[in-house]
């Protein structure tokens, strides 16, 4: 299996936003605040055009099987750099998952962050996703910040 990563492009748009619904699937069970329906997480085709913001795929003969991006970012102002690549859109066809392929759309987007000079790369995750923690975890990622939510009944305002 020849597995080739590359910079997306406008073609790939159909197969990407399809990969965008698959993945707010995915995520819904993690997070109930998603709203039901068609929504979207990302303007990928903006995306795609940005030339701040790096969108690779990876195909497999031909086919597109995975994605994901990168984008600089403006850190907090307490922390010791100014900027960090963001990294976001992970997502693999289930039946090419366990193959190392995000693992390697991850190393060339770590690559393209270094070459901006960025040093710090972060990305979130649903801490109900054990394949994808694992799967970041061999990419070097730890874990950070957990970040906690509480829902408010809803009510009349007095």
């Amino acid at each position: 299996m020849k597995i080739t990563i590359r910079e997306a492009v406008r073609e790939d748009l159909p197969v990407l936003l399809q990969f965008e619904q698959r993945l707010i699937e995915a995520e819904r069970p993690m997070d109930p605040t998603i709203r039901q329906g068609e929504l979207h997480y990302y303007d990928i085709g903006a995306f795609i055009e940005d030339k701040e913001v790096r969108v690779l795929v990876a195909e497999v003969d031909g086919q597109i099987v995975s994605s994901g991006y990168g984008i600089a970012k403006s850190a907090r102002p307490y922390l010791d750099h100014h900027q960090y690549a963001h990294l976001g859109f992970m997502y693999t066809l289930p039946e090419f998952r366990g193959r190392g392929i995000n693992g390697m759309i991850i190393e060339a987007l770590k690559e393209w962050a270094g070459l901006k000079g960025l040093r710090e790369v972060r990305l979130t995750v649903y801490q109900e996703n054990g394949p994808a923690i694992a799967s970041y975890e061999k990419s070097g990622f730890e874990k950070h910040l957990l970040e906690m939510r509480l829902r408010l009944p809803t009510g009349e305002k007095e």
